[in-house]
């Protein structure tokens, strides 16, 4: 087994209380890159768009243009001016009062609209799990660090304790020498 593998069976029997090989994806990218110290940030919204087709950004920019005041403004304005040349400026109107084709053209806008705008939100559904997963990654990979650093302390403060155990030690046996060395004075400590 390699330093590295060793490392990675060692830090997943430490953190996660399992083997490397019981890990998911996600624990097991966590641990690789709390082994190595790489940082696991990344722009999500990048990572995600980058894999976009041309079609999925079409119906994103219809969805967003759909959802905007622009196209409320423009739509309603189009639909006076419809009606306007329709009803008193046309003495021949192309759609008589009750605008049959007008009623034809919203029912297909709808029609076309509706699924583009549910295949926008399959894919913001779609991004925001992406962008939790990455969320739980970056927090998973913060807890390894911060339980890296509880032990590197506890490590820190035994060796402190051993090394003020071998110093008290060491003050221990200089007293006892000492005390060995001095004439006894019939058990009077502190008379003179």
């Amino acid at each position: 087994m390699t330093d590295h593998a060793g490392n990675l069976q060692n830090g997943a029997a430490r953190w996660f209380g399992k083997a490397v090989e019981a890990l998911d994806e996600s624990e097991a990218r966590v641990l690789r890159h709390a082994k190595t110290r790489r940082v696991l940030t990344r722009d999500p919204n990048e990572a995600f768009d980058d894999g976009m087709s041309f079609g999925e950004r079409l119906a994103d920019k219809v969805a967003t243009f759909g959802g905007s005041w622009t196209f409320i403004i423009l739509f309603c304005a189009l639909l006076v001016l419809w009606t306007a040349a329709n009803v008193w400026l046309l003495t021949r109107p192309f759609d008589p009062y009750p605008f049959i084709f007008l009623n034809l053209m919203l029912s297909m806008l709808a029609a076309l609209q509706a699924p583009v705008i549910m295949m926008s939100q399959n894919r913001q559904s779609a991004k925001d799990r992406h962008n939790a997963q990455l969320d739980y990654e970056v927090n998973l990979k913060a807890e390894i660090e911060i339980m890296a650093l509880h032990e590197k302390l506890d490590r820190l403060r035994d060796e402190n304790i051993m090394a003020l155990l071998a110093k008290q030690q060491e003050q221990i046996t200089l007293l006892t020498e000492l005390v060995a060395r001095r004439p006894d004075d019939g058990g009077a400590v502190g008379a003179r």
